[in-house]
């Protein structure tokens, strides 16, 4: 996301009366066999080391394979533009403003420094996607000087980007609007992406603000890059359902983020999941999968470390990110408790402690890629809900697939609670393994339990 602006106007919602359109294609587009388990890892290489590149990316490789990830989100790799950055003295800028999409910024390294962190990263198993802006550049680009008609213009002028309505973003002031109604624009920005596929072997691309590019440049762009390597695409958006059958393979949760928050802030309950699970149902096309996160960089950044977003609450809404319908991601320093809101603009590096949290991490990685119920999209079990006598504070539900089952039994509030499972339908009675006791657990209909604030349960039969 180029956060150059106030977070909140990046925050796209999606309006609860939009239905989707009964025409649309339902064929879901084409995904990697790889990405059906894959837990996501968002890599801020400026923040990352303290030497703050891609050298400093490399040397914590093996650190990141034994996490238990699977994709190594790359933030844009790019030079940053320097006309109207937004800056105090000593910032580097927004990675999101790109000068030049055929370049390495070299405070990161140079390509073939990138080059060398794929390969490594590819030697442990790990695949790597990168970040892209394709729907604009920073006003002194190359393409704005070589190719000025690439380049919407509003009122006869150059402009900042448009929003859903065509109106100006004016916050947006450090970077210009690319036009995809010009067929030149959508041929030089897919060679562009093609570029790094074919020089760097990159496995797909996280796209910012993919909503604000027309969705049948995604349709075209997508054979496209296919044809060279099958890749794997995330969209930063979460209003279009028609991104899933055009192009991508997951988008962002953002409503998801918005509710966990405000139950752990006491301003919705856990029957607010409910709602939400049905709205997105409806919303999306069957089988789509959507990424889950407690932070990113722009949470991080704008919002708030995860003690200041959720406090108490957080571990139990990662274990929700792992375990309900979706893709999770982990921010770089969440494995060690990161404290810090880094800076935006300027170097601000990763205060790397003990890594606290890697255990309880490893052990989600290990249940997302064991538990065939866990995987992502239309690969995982459908969410059943498990009734209690405490629907308000308890969020309790199952997951089946092809026998292999996980229950998850949550107190998303912050006092104790002895609540009564009323499964009603949903099979759950059995032996389990509590995945972070390290026991074993005979669940029984109308088993009582006695919850502690924020406490989470998670049984697996396997």
């Amino acid at each position: 996301m180029v956060a150059v602006l106030c977070w909140i106007g990046c925050q796209n919602q999606p309006s609860t009366n939009v239905e989707q359109n009964p025409t649309a294609k339902t064929s879901l587009a084409p995904e990697p066999e790889w990405s059906r388990s894959a837990v996501l890892y968002e890599c801020n290489v400026r923040q990352f080391s303290a030497s703050g590149n891609f050298a400093g990316v490399r040397a914590q490789l093996p650190r990141l394979k034994d996490l238990g990830i699977d994709v190594l989100w790359i933030m844009p790799i790019h030079p940053i533009g320097i006309e109207r950055r937004k800056q105090q003295p000593g910032d580097e800028g927004s990675p999101y403003s790109v000068k030049d999409y055929y370049a390495v910024n070299p405070d990161l390294g140079t390509e073939a420094d990138f080059k060398s962190l794929v390969s490594e990263a590819h030697a442990l198993g790990l695949k790597v996607i990168l970040d892209w802006v394709p729907n604009h550049t920073s006003w002194d680009s190359e393409w704005k000087k070589t190719h000025p008609e690439y380049f919407t213009k509003y009122k006869g002028d150059f402009t900042v980007p448009l929003n859903e309505r065509g109106e100006p973003i004016d916050d947006w002031s450090d970077v210009c609007d690319l036009d995809y109604n010009n067929p030149a624009t959508r041929k030089a920005m897919i060679a562009a992406m093609q570029y790094w596929i074919k020089q760097a072997d990159i496995d797909g691309f996280r796209v910012d603000m993919a909503g604000l590019v027309p969705n049948d440049f995604w349709a075209e762009a997508r054979p496209a890059l296919d044809s060279i390597k099958q890749v794997y695409m995330l969209s930063e958006w979460q209003d279009e359902p028609g991104h899933f059958n055009s192009c991508f393979n997951a988008n962002y949760g953002w409503k998801w983020k918005d509710v966990t928050k405000d139950i752990a802030q006491g301003k919705q309950n856990a029957q607010s999941l409910d709602t939400l699970i049905r709205f997105l149902d409806n919303f999306y096309p069957a089988g789509y999968n959507q990424l889950y996160f407690t932070q990113n960089h722009d949470e991080n950044s704008w919002n708030g470390t995860e003690t200041e977003l959720y406090g108490a609450a957080a571990d139990v809404f990662n274990v929700l990110a792992f375990t309900w319908q979706g893709a999770p991601m982990i921010y770089c320093g969440q494995e060690d408790g990161l404290s810090q809101r880094l800076a935006f603009f300027k170097k601000d590096p990763i205060q790397w402690k003990s890594y606290e949290k890697t255990s309880f991490f490893q052990k989600l990685c290990d249940l997302k890629h064991n538990n065939r119920a866990l995987w992502n999209g239309k690969h995982g079990g459908k969410l059943q809900k498990i009734e209690t006598d405490h629907p308000k504070e308890v969020y309790a539900f199952t997951r089946e697939k092809d026998g292999d089952r996980l229950v998850v039994i949550s107190n998303l509030s912050p006092k104790a609670c002895s609540v009564t499972l009323k499964p009603d339908g949903a099979v759950v009675a059995g032996v389990y393994l509590s995945v972070f006791e390290a026991s074993t657990v005979q669940l029984t209909k109308d088993m009582q339990l006695n919850l502690k604030p924020w406490e989470y349960i998670v049984l697996t039969n396997k």
